[in-house]
């Protein structure tokens, strides 16, 4: 029997928070306490565990109805009691409370902050541990569940409402969870949006979303697969439409950088009408035939081609254009899709046989240069299972066809079928020409991948898109911002979303002007933003902006070492002799060590064995790790999962704070000796954390003064970093070597 909380009570603020700890509260009671890890509650005692939380968000024209079962289990012999604790948010009204159980009555009592914080240091000072301290600041909901039934479990459910900020037509919703990389307790999260105005974007720059337009107003969300269980609060903005395109932007402010950083988010309209002129697109479909793709590649291979051209609209264009050692065409130029040339290209694609070998050079220039099809998007679907073999093979020869001779900026879709591709030439075709590239893995259906990418590019809404800054008066200005990531915007397809980072410069509001072809008219768009909302709690907005910046200095160093005559790198012993390489390897890894992002050119900053205090040592490693791998390896797995890495981080749009990324035996790695705080980044070595700003100053690793878990001088700090939304970066599990005011501080937690 689920017993509900007392109605006089449901006046108090909740939210949730994140998985948890037990430990022994009042009377014998347990706490469940919105953190990690898990104690024993007392001498022969088990701690009670939480199984699973399962969050259930619906949105109502900005007011939030969260509801979340929290799932505990007892593996003791005996029946418990647990105390609950639940940080809450100002405003948030509680709507039930729920627990299966035979007490009289539950009860329950909002504790406000200060009370809270009591709480909080209390329990801290028993465990010797600082963990709890992470929700400083919050508001609480205390209650008794009882009873947790010995080698049973309980459910709690709770729900609370609450109103949502909003920042213009962006609306911004938040649930509270550790950040913690010691946080495994499973989540769930579902999310149903409603709106009378249409919603033009979803976006959570914290997890993965799973989003299903159910009409303009209306989203269905889950957060798919583990992500429910990586750390941090789950953060998502949804933005209503206006006329148009719709733009908002995040800010937060570094005066490292002259300014600070800013995150552009842009949607489409939610409906285009049945009225609306949509770009049509013209495909042409580029099939490696050679040996290597005899049997089940080949027969993929042709039903992905027929799967294109039966998706597309009639009046839209295609052409087939097949290599080996030779190249041929379905057509001289790209023909208007009817049934009958429907049927013939089927005929075509029957009649293909793999034989001879990979001539990707004269394959991609009879693609580029067939004359266009007048008021179409140009798109190339480019298959290749293989190296280039035959004609010209120099890698900086070929993207050069791209860069430099594709008068009729054809967009070129690159698919790398296998692992014996040339994996940075495939990237970089589609990088320079406002394209993506995929890789169908050898366990993969080369019919499979195609169409799903093809899928993507249905509709074309606004192309050719060009970002103009501007000053105060309308006129075109290079001084407000730099560093735009990407620096090329690709085309919005239907459904697709724009995310942009990049530095601004001083404090002066951002005038934007979006321009393009828009449902096939020439459009401008423009935003102004005032950077007075910006703050250090939107500590996502540097890190999404380095994690995209890596990427990028990564790849130049793999497009600068590819093969062909004249290029002055190859051969090289090291190519970091080169003063230009050596500059991007340092900025690789300054922003590295600055904001706690792992790669396999800098896994070794994990690792006990690597002296942080060492610049030039680690230098020298990072040097190794990106001539060994970015440098040198084109082809195979090596290359592949690097690859997958580069396209993951170039539009990295949510945070990753575990590290993951893919090996050279395309295996996923992740860490958890380097963690993400806050607007921090710390290092772990044995049992202490190094703030990474120490790392960056170069400074020695001893502390200026030691600060005791627990004393006056540790309050005061805690008060202080809960006024800068900083409380987190010291509620770590072990001493932690933090830089305040240009001091080294030691915090002993035990």
């Amino acid at each position: 029997m689920l017993l509900p909380l007392p109605f006089w009570m449901l006046s108090w603020a909740l939210i949730a928070g994140a998985p948890a700890w037990v430990q022994q509260g009042h009377d014998g009671a347990q706490w469940i306490v919105p953190q990690s890890r898990a104690f024993a509650a007392g001498p022969g005692r088990t701690p009670i565990q939480i199984e699973l939380v399962e969050a259930r968000i619906r949105v109502l024209e900005q007011a939030a109805t969260t509801s979340l079962e929290i799932r505990l289990r007892n593996c003791g012999p005996a029946q418990e009691e647990a105390q609950l604790l639940l940080p809450v948010p100002d405003g948030a009204v509680v709507t039930s409370f729920l627990f299966e159980g035979g007490a009289a009555e539950p009860t329950a009592r909002i504790l406000p902050r200060d009370e809270a914080r009591r709480l909080y240091d209390e329990i801290v000072a028993k465990l010797r541990d600082p963990a709890l301290l992470e929700f400083a600041g919050f508001n609480v909901l205390r209650s008794s569940v009882f009873p947790v039934p010995a080698n049973g479990t309980q459910r709690v459910r709770v729900s609370y409402e609450h109103l949502l900020p909003a920042d213009g037509s962006r609306v911004d919703y938040a649930l509270p969870r550790s950040e913690s990389l010691e946080t495994r307790v499973p989540w769930r999260i579902q999310m149903e949006i409603m709106s009378k105005d249409p919603i033009s974007m979803v976006y959570s720059p914290s997890h993965k979303l799973e989003a299903q337009r159910r009409a303009p107003g209306h989203f269905a969300i889950t957060v798919p697969g583990t992500d429910g269980v990586q750390p941090g609060p789950f953060l998502l903005s949804y933005l209503l439409e206006r006329s148009g395109v719709s733009a908002s932007l995040f800010a937060y402010p570094d005066p490292k950088v002259g300014g600070g950083y800013f995150l552009l988010m842009a949607g489409l309209p939610a409906s285009l009408g049945e009225g609306a002129r949509r770009i049509r697109r013209e495909v042409t479909l580029v099939i490696d035939r050679s040996g290597s793709m005899a049997g089940e590649k080949m027969d993929q291979a042709r039903a992905a081609a027929l799967q294109v051209v039966e998706g597309l609209e009639d009046g839209e264009a295609f052409n087939i254009v097949d290599y080996s050692t030779t190249v041929s065409q379905f057509a001289a130029a790209p023909v208007v899709k009817s049934r009958a040339t429907q049927l013939q290209a089927r005929e075509y694609l029957a009649s293909l046989r793999p034989t001879g070998g990979t001539n990707i050079h004269d394959a991609l220039l009879e693609a580029l240069r067939q004359p266009p099809t007048d008021g179409m998007l140009p798109l190339v679907l480019f298959l290749t299972d293989g190296l280039p073999t035959v004609g010209q093979t120099s890698e900086v020869a070929i993207r050069g066809l791209v860069e430099q001779d594709n008068a009729h900026n054809r967009r070129v879709f690159t698919f790398g079928v296998g692992t014996d591709v040339n994996a940075p030439l495939l990237d970089r075709l589609a990088d320079s020409s406002r394209a993506a590239s995929s890789y169908v893995l050898p366990h993969e259906d080369v019919e499979v991948k195609v169409a799903a990418a093809f899928r993507r590019l249905y509709g074309p809404v606004f192309s050719d898109l060009q970002l103009e800054t501007l000053d105060a008066a309308g006129a075109a200005t290079t001084r407000a911002v730099r560093d735009l990531i990407p620096a090329r915007l690709p085309d919005l397809f239907d459904g697709d979303q724009l995310v942009l980072l990049g530095q601004y410069q001083g404090g002066d509001p951002l005038h934007f002007r979006l321009s393009g072809k828009f449902l096939d008219e020439s459009r401008s768009f423009a935003f102004d933003f005032d950077l007075g909302p910006a703050t250090t709690r939107n500590s996502f907005v540097p890190r999404l902006w380095a994690s995209r910046r890596i990427a990028f200095l990564v790849d130049q160093i793999r497009q600068a070492t590819a093969s062909g005559a004249g290029n002055p790198l190859i051969g090289h012993v090291d190519p970091f002799a080169d003063p230009r390489l050596a500059e991007l390897a340092e900025e690789i890894l300054r922003l590295s060590t600055e904001f706690g992002i792992l790669s396999e050119y800098t896994s070794f900053l994990a690792t006990d064995g690597t002296d942080l205090s060492d610049w030039e040592g680690m230098l020298a490693a990072c040097n190794g790790w990106l001539d060994e791998k970015a440098a040198r390896t084109r082809a195979g797995t090596g290359a592949v999962n690097q690859a997958l890495n580069y396209n993951t981080g170039k539009a990295q749009a949510e945070l990753n704070p575990r590290n993951g990324y893919w090996d050279d035996k395309l295996s996923r790695v992740e860490f958890s000796t380097v963690q993400q705080v806050c607007d921090r980044a710390f290092f772990r070595r044995g049992t202490q954390w190094i703030d990474a700003q120490l790392i960056q100053s170069r400074a020695e690793l001893a502390p200026d003064r030691i600060v005791e878990l627990g004393s006056e001088e540790h309050v005061r700090l805690v008060d202080r970093l809960v006024a800068e939304g900083r409380q987190a970066t010291i509620a770590l599990a072990g001493e932690i070597l933090i830089q305040l005011d240009g001091q080294r501080i030691l915090i002993r937690n035990r």
